[in-house]
């Protein structure tokens, strides 16, 4: 079994936004493969499962807000009994990295992410996470928070719908049938 698990703000008003590129991205792998959202309270989490491979997966948004979501993280875990070293793949967005970067780590600090901060605080620092770049020309402009919870402007949206949100859809299927490698690839 394996948990895919989104980063990201619960609230329509988050839609969209910078923070909320790991729910845009699971949306779209959990449309590609029919799946159908459940609220589940005891989870703090929105969550569906497929299966791929003869192998149960969970995809899970967190109804907690994006810095804490470790406690939305560390109840799937206990209750499916899952090693989050194999099993845990988490999605979200990274403000160092150039936009469209695409980077892959089995492990990490938290690197002043306040959601990764609580799931570390929650689980450890081992599990398979990707983070994909938002950082653009407007960044220096405005302090982390105004950034992080901008909305993506027109023409980044065209290159997530052309092939961001694809290669990292790509990256999950390679996770759930363990074959991730850890990598960093930038935008084109």
């Amino acid at each position: 079994m394996k948990l895919i698990f989104a980063q990201g703000n619960p609230e329509p008003k988050y839609k969209g936004t910078r923070h909320n590129v790991g729910f845009r991205i699971i949306n779209q792998f959990a449309k590609e493969n029919d799946a159908k959202w459940e609220n589940k309270p005891k989870f703090h989490a929105i969550i569906s499962e497929i299966t791929i491979n003869n192998e149960k997966i969970i995809l899970a948004k967190p109804t907690t807000f994006y810095n804490e979501t470790g406690l939305s993280v560390r109840s799937i875990i206990d209750f499916y009994k899952l090693d989050p070293e194999v099993d845990l793949l988490v999605i979200y967005d990274d403000l160092s990295l150039p936009f469209g970067t695409i980077r892959i780590r089995k492990q990490g600090s938290d690197a002043g992410n306040n959601g990764i901060k609580s799931i570390n605080a929650h689980i450890n620092q081992n599990y398979t996470r990707i983070k994909v770049g938002t950082c653009n020309e407007f960044r220096e402009k405005m302090d982390d928070a105004t950034f992080v919870l901008s909305k993506f402007s027109d023409n980044e949206l065209k290159q997530l719908k052309e092939s961001i949100d694809y290669k990292v859809i790509e990256s999950i299927d390679r996770f759930c049938n363990n074959t991730l490698e850890t990598t960093s690839h930038k935008p084109s």
